[in-house]
């Protein structure tokens, strides 16, 4: 359960939020000036703080700079009835991840809370690119052909301010690209911000983009910078951008051509810095062509796009991605490694939920096994253990000195000729869609009219 700690010398304020607060799931304690603020901070060592501006004995503006000499990664968020733009500019300068301005009302607060964790996880998956840097090189898991154009594109795109559209199925690691790409360009010590398109009504998106002035709409108590405006010498990434509405889709183009926009409700045009990385598991085109999607938007979004094939098309990956988990997982307990039979199976399974199901699968294994080694009897908490468990050859250990990609191979040569060369009939045997067969017959030469 994440922890808040609330910050008001106002009774009433306290009692109002720590009251909304919990019910909505969070952890709260509070405190009513800035010592004891501190004091409950570095002992208690919150996930986020709300803390007022004016405060006895230590101010708002003094905690906040205390508390981010100790914690420089602590989401912090200012509350202040006596600010002004230019105080909440300080406070965001100092390290504060957001301000209110009060009066506000409970939804706002709740989803200002909600944003400012949602940034904390996708610092912490920063963190993890991060930690896959060697030397002046980087590393997105995975060394299949698919993941190597992959890799090389995003050394291409990444020194250019060039626009970029990632396409791929769910789960398959746009974000994580996109993160890539930030990070080996020039703005990496810029602001990386993220929207989800498909997660806010247009109203809201529009807000959330673009920011609104006080009195835009019902709710609206103080002007509120949006997320271009944020990520001004930075990277913005849309992600789920193919659910966009008409409407926000034509503003979008013009910022893209004029990096220039306005507030909702205000006058005054705003230009940003800003490089736009896009995502979405759509075929753009296809929705432009028939009419769903701005053509004019998609050739502006597709200056440079970037597609990551699903893992059934990059078995081989397997392996190296089940390892990144388990030493991911470290704070579960001693690293744990899986068994060569796990392995076979897990390289058989389609994968329809890509390296996201993959990275679950792992994570479950990981708390439901009792030895170092994990056996078989983990893979029955596969979403659909049938597919490779029913009907599939039988798996054995390979000889000493025979590799993964040799052992593939000869199961695939013994399907086909089990089956006589009925590709449906092997594909299924294996556990494999057509498709992912298919592709793995490519893989290593194997002649798809085998026995025919």
């Amino acid at each position: 359960m994440r922890k808040i700690l609330i910050a008001d010398d106002e009774a009433n304020m306290r009692w109002v939020l720590e009251r909304a607060l919990s019910k909505a799931g969070y952890d709260v304690e509070t405190a009513e000036d800035g010592q004891i603020a501190l004091d409950r901070a570095f002992s208690e060592r919150p996930d986020l703080v709300l803390v007022d501006l004016k405060m006895p004995k230590i101010d708002g503006l003094s905690v906040l700079k205390r508390l981010k000499e100790h914690y420089p990664d602590l989401m912090i968020v200012m509350m202040t009835a006596h600010g002004n733009t230019a105080t909440a500019v300080e406070a965001m300068k100092s390290g504060a991840h957001d301000y209110l301005m009060k009066p506000f009302d409970i939804d706002e607060l709740l989803i200002t809370v909600r944003k400012a964790f949602e940034v904390e996880s996708l610092r912490e998956q920063v963190d993890y690119l991060k930690e896959e840097f060697q030397g002046d090189g980087w590393n997105l898991v995975g060394n299949s052909e698919g993941m190597k154009a992959v890799k090389h594109l995003v050394e291409r795109v990444a020194p250019t301010p060039a626009t970029v559209l990632i396409q791929g199925e769910s789960g398959t690691g746009k974000e994580l690209v996109a993160h890539a790409i930030h990070t080996l360009s020039p703005r990496v010590n810029g602001p990386f911000i993220r929207v989800n398109c498909a997660a806010l009504t247009e109203t809201l998106l529009e807000s959330e983009l673009f920011g609104h002035e006080k009195g835009a709409f019902t709710g609206a108590h103080a002007r509120k910078s949006g997320r271009f405006e944020l990520a001004d010498g930075g990277t913005l990434f849309l992600d789920e951008i193919g659910e966009l509405s008409f409407n926000v889709q034509a503003k979008l183009l013009r910022v893209l051509q004029e990096r220039t926009f306005e507030r909702v409700g205000g006058e005054k045009t705003i230009k940003v810095d800003v490089r736009i990385i896009a995502a979405t598991n759509r075929d753009l085109l296809k929705e432009a062509q028939e009419g769903r999607f701005r053509e004019d938007l998609y050739y502006r979004l597709s200056v440079f796009p970037i597609s990551i094939p699903p893992l059934r098309e990059r078995g081989e990956d397997i392996p190296n991605l089940a390892d990144y988990f388990l030493k991911k997982l470290s704070n579960y307990g001693p690293k744990k490694s899986l068994s060569q039979e796990v392995l076979t199976r897990l390289m058989a399974y389609d994968w329809p939920g890509n390296v996201r199901e993959l990275e679950n699968v792992v994570e479950r294994m990981v708390i439901i096994s009792q030895g170092a080694v994990i056996g078989l009897d983990g893979l029955s908490i596969l979403n659909n253990p049938s597919k490779v468990e029913k009907g599939a050859l039988p798996f054995v250990l390979p000889p000493e000195g025979v590799s993964l990609e040799e052992l593939e191979k000869s199961f695939l040569q013994q399907a086909m000729e089990q089956t006589g060369g009925n590709q449906s009939q092997a594909a299924k045997k294996l556990g494999l869609s057509r498709h992912a067969f298919l592709y793995r017959l490519e893989k290593y030469g194997i002649d798809p009219h085998w026995g025919i």
